[in-house]
Order: C-alpha cells, then sequence, then structure tokens
C-alpha cells in the first residue's frame, strides 16, 4: 500500500506513464553486487558473473552470501543494481582527492575506490556515529588504502576543506521514496510534505558542500527518490546559485533522462539521470553530474595561517618494532605518511591535517604498538595480496579462524603469517610452535558457510 497522497501526485506528474510506475511497486526487486578491483584477482569468486548491470564496471545481478569467504576477504560489496550507478557517474581518476560526504554504509565510497586504485585522498564522511562505525568497517573490509573517514557535519567540514576536493559526491538524504519497494519502512514516515523539508536540508548541505570544490572540479549529486523538489528543482536552484554546469550523463536502454518541465524548464536539467522501476531493473533513482566553472565558492580565511601537517612521530621503540615487523613481513611495501594516535599505527594516503575534526580512521589501520611488539592490523592484511610468510588455509582451519579458534599447522616459521584461504587474503595469526593463534577481529567472527 502506498501513502496517501503519493499516488494523486505522480499521476499527475507522469500522467499515462503513472499506471506502470504505479504497478511496479507491487514487483519484486532485484540483487546485486560488485566485485572488487583492488584485489589481485577480482573475479575469482564463487558468484554468477554473467548478469552484469548496465554501465557499471564492476556490478551484477545477484546475491551475496555474508558467510563466504568471497564476502569476508572484500572480493564482493552487496549493492542495490541502480545505486551503482552512482559511482559509474562519478568515475574519479586515480591520484584525484575525492569526498563522499553522505558516505554511509559505504557502497559508494567502495566503488569510487575501485576507480581511484588506491591512488590520491578518499575521505569518507558520515554524520551519524553509528553509521560511521559500519562504513569503517566495510571501507576495512574492501582493503581501501587512501581513505580517511570523519565523522562530522558539512559545515565543520567545509571550514577544513575550503576549495580542496577535485571531485565530491553527495548522496543526499532523501525522502527515499525510490526505496518504497526495497525497504517498506520508507513508506511510514512519507508524506506530502516530507519531500519539500528534504529539499531544504539538501539547499543547507549543498550550500557547505560547494565550498569545498575546486574550480573545475566536479559535485555529483544523487538521491533515491523520484520528487521533483529533490531532484530537478535542487539542481535548478544550484544553477541558478552558483557558477555550475551541468555534465550530461550517458544514458543506456531504460535510463531516463531528467525533466526540464518539473523545475524551470532549462533544457540543461535533461542531462541529468533518472532511473524509474518500470523501466530499468531497479530501485528508483535521480544523478547529476555538475563542473564547477568558476570559484572557488568560499575564499580561504586570511585570519589564520595554514598550519603545515604534523603526524606525531614514532617513538624510537616504536619505529624499531614497526620496522622490524615491516623487513618481514612487507619487504616490498613503503608508505609515505606515518602517524600514531594511542598507539595505532596508521598510513595516510597524503599528509591531510585533521585536527579540529572528529575522525574514525585517519588513514590507513596497519597495528596496534603493545608491550614490547607490534601487533598487525586486520585492515592491513586485506590490503595484502602476499606476504613472505603465509599460509594457505584447508577449509577446517578456515571454519576455525574466522569462529575465533586456534588451529594447528605443520608450517616451520614462527612469527607473523598472512592467512590466505581459496586464494584471497582473510587476515593474520601468529605461529607458536605448531599452534597458530587467532587474531580475527572478535567482533567480526561468524560461523561459516563453506558449501561454495
Amino acid at each position: 500500500m502506498l501513502p496517501e497522497g503519493f499516488t494523486e501526485k505522480y499521476q499527475q506528474l507522469l500522467g499515462a506513464e503513472a499506471a506502470p510506475f504505479l504497478a511496479s511497486f507491487q514487483n519484486q526487486g532485484y540483487k546485486g553486487f560488485r566485485i572488487n578491483p583492488l584485489k589481485p584477482n577480482p573475479q575469482a569468486v564463487n558468484l554468477d558473473l554473467t548478469q552484469s548491470v548496465p554501465m557499471t564496471q564492476w556490478g551484477y545481478y545477484g546475491a551475496v552470501n555474508g558467510h563466504q569467504v568471497d564476502h569476508q576477504a572484500g572480493y564482493v560489496y552487496s549493492q542495490e543494481p541502480s545505486a551503482m550507478l552512482v559511482g559509474a557517474v562519478a568515475a574519479p581518476k586515480p591520484g584525484e582527492r575525492v569526498l563522499d560526504l553522505c558516505a554511509a554504509p559505504g557502497g559508494k565510497t567502495t566503488h569510487l575506490a575501485g576507480f581511484m586504485q588506491q591512488q590520491g585522498l578518499l575521505v569518507a564522511n558520515e554524520i551519524m556515529p553509528k553509521r560511521a562505525k559500519i562504513l569503517a568497517e566495510n571501507v576495512e573490509r574492501f582493503g581501501i588504502e587512501n581513505a580517511v573517514i570523519t565523522n562530522e557535519t558539512p559545515a565543520r567540514l567545509a571550514k577544513k576543506f575550503v576549495g580542496y576536493f577535485d571531485r565530491i559526491l553527495v548522496d543526499a538524504p532523501c525522502s527515499g521514496e525510490g526505496m518504497f519497494r526495497k525497504d517498506p519502512g520508507a513508506k511510514q514516515y512519507w508524506t506530502p510534505d516530507y519531500p519539500a523539508a528534504c529539499a531544504q536540508r539538501q539547499r543547507e548541505i549543498l550550500t557547505e558542500t560547494l565550498k569545498m570544490l575546486r574550480p573545475g572540479g566536479e559535485l555529483i549529486y544523487s538521491t533515491c527518490t523520484f520528487s521533483p523538489e529533490e531532484d530537478e528543482q535542487i539542481i535548478a536552484w544550484l544553477l541558478e546559485q552558483y557558477p555550475l554546469s551541468v555534465v550530461p550523463i550517458t544514458r543506456q536502454a531504460g535510463m531516463s533522462a531528467g525533466r526540464p518541465e518539473w523545475a524551470d524548464g532549462n533544457p540543461e536539467l535533461a542531462g541529468t539521470l533518472r532511473l524509474f522501476p518500470h523501466l530499468f531493473n531497479g530501485e528508483g533513482h535521480f544523478m547529476a553530474k555538475l563542473r564547477l566553472t568558476d570559484g572557488p565558492v568560499a575564499a580561504p580565511s586570511k585570519t589564520k595561517k595554514q598550519r603545515k601537517h604534523a603526524a606525531p612521530a614514532l617513538t624510537k621503540e616504536q619505529q624499531s618494532l614497526w620496522q622490524d615487523f615491516a623487513k618481514t613481513m612487507l619487504p616490498t611495501t613503503s608508505f609515505g605518511h606515518l602517524l600514531v594516535h594511542r598507539d595505532h599505527l596508521f598510513a595516510q594516503p597524503l599528509a591531510v591535517e585533521l585536527k579540529g575534526l572528529k575522525v574514525v580512521r585517519p588513514g590507513l589501520p596497519l597495528g596496534e604498538f603493545k608491550r614490547n611488539r607490534f601487533e598487525p592490523a586486520y585492515a592491513l592484511a586485506l590490503t595484502l595480496a602476499s606476504a613472505p610468510q603465509q599460509l594457505d588455509l584447508t577449509t577446517a582451519q578456515y571454519v576455525k579462524y574466522v569462529h575465533g579458534e586456534t588451529f594447528t599447522t605443520d608450517a616451520t616459521g614462527k612469527g607473523w603469517y598472512l592467512l590466505r584461504y581459496q586464494d584471497k587474503s582473510v587476515g593474520f595469526g601468529k605461529l607458536t610452535g605448531t599452534t597458530m593463534k587467532n587474531f580475527f577481529p572478535k567482533g567480526l567472527r561468524f560461523v561459516a558457510d563453506v558449501a561454495e
């Protein structure tokens, strides 16, 4: 049952097209997943890769089992098919500075990272603390090396990153009309006035966002709603208020152009993209790409000098412990910017000043300094294709490992091992005698489904 007022609204807007549009909400939705191009063998998954999602380089239709190694090792990310097109439209280049402003749970962040190929800087922000934690877990699982995760408001970020980013993605909080089929709960809070309230919040978010975009940079705006108030009318407002131009989005079969008649009639709005569930095999989505033709929108403050980045230095003991581990396990890997926070060691992709911000992850977690020893991070293991000391697990050993149990092995070396299963890195273990101590994170442990 659709919310009161929704049917009438879209009957008026869509005319003859309203009947098949409204009927599509009675149909079953589509599931999808992306494979991870950051892995050395991304297609080595136990999933059907024959039904690709249009216009997506790594997207496929199908369901993911979260208790299989493909998911645990970060080889796949479950994502609704229409949502995949947002990352495909953004398509950042390696080396760029990119901001994913409303990033949780991480689908779009992980997609952007695939394009960036571990180069440049990817700032993934989420304003809600609990959702920011989920975002961090998904970034970790995907093996992303060049991400910084913040838990901030757009306004506070804008003060820190004036004219800084080459590309910003705003997957805006919206009325969620496009998710009615996937998430029936979204219908419960919809009212005829809700889209207008969401549009006001979107304008507030975008006002701060534009301050962070460099001249020539691109803003990618998306929603999972059909509402013109939150889609074409927001883009029309941006074009009126800021020196922006629409970068037309290429469409394929089943994809629709934005509708200028639903806003101010500006023909540029036809370069935006709509996905309707009666035309495309996915949920409802809207996307626009805009380029800042002049700027920056906000000038850097002249009252305070920009401080140089100064990462907390490692102590001599920490330096020695880290070098001993790196010499054994990472002889061909180097990290440019190391910093320590509360005894945890991180590698930053670029030296970036984060002082004054709520930071969930200031870079790639490398490990933790404990008394007289260095303990490598699970996140580091998921970035590695191999290591001088590694162990290929049997199925029985893998089941024990992800469940948090120790296991015996006939390996002859001692110390840290990169553990692998089905040619996928799954974590670290430490060998003492014939016993492999388990360092799989306690909060992630599960009963594996190995019937693959």
